[in-house]
């Protein structure tokens, strides 16, 4: 495979860690509603790197998904995700793995963060495998 899909195939795989994780949490009785959402984030933002990646749309280190998606929209790359949605989940990435808040995301429940994070790894597996196709 060429390099930039490798990082994309690799973003993929780091961000399906991240949704096992969460599918386990979700499943937990003592979980902090913070941590599923960290996790849920984490995904997410791989995603949208692979996706970047598999476009050769260079980025900066950032947990940022408001940022990482304009860059594709820049690109006319369409998103599974309103920029509403992704802006819910910036918190989750760093403020509330150390702070003590409660956020909006909260309000969002589970069965949509669950659909948010699947609908993103869906849509990233498609930019895979069209870039791939595309490569041939």
């Amino acid at each position: 495979m060429k390099p930039h899909l490798d990082e994309a195939a690799l973003m993929l795989r780091l961000a399906d860690r991240d949704l096992a994780a969460f599918h386990v949490l979700c499943r937990a009785d003592a979980i902090h509603y913070s941590i599923i959402c960290f996790h849920a984030q984490q995904a997410i933002e791989k995603c949208l790197k692979a996706a970047l990646f598999c476009h050769h749309i260079e980025f900066r280190r950032t947990h940022d998904l408001e940022m990482l998606s304009s860059l594709l929209t820049e690109h006319r790359i369409a998103l599974p995700l309103s920029t509403d949605q992704l802006a819910s989940l910036n918190p989750c990435a760093v403020m509330l793995r150390y702070d003590d808040v409660e956020f909006e995301v909260a309000a969002m429940g589970l069965a949509d963060l669950r659909d948010m994070v699947l609908t993103t790894r869906r849509w990233a597996d498609d930019v895979l495998r069209d870039a791939q196709r595309l490569e041939m």
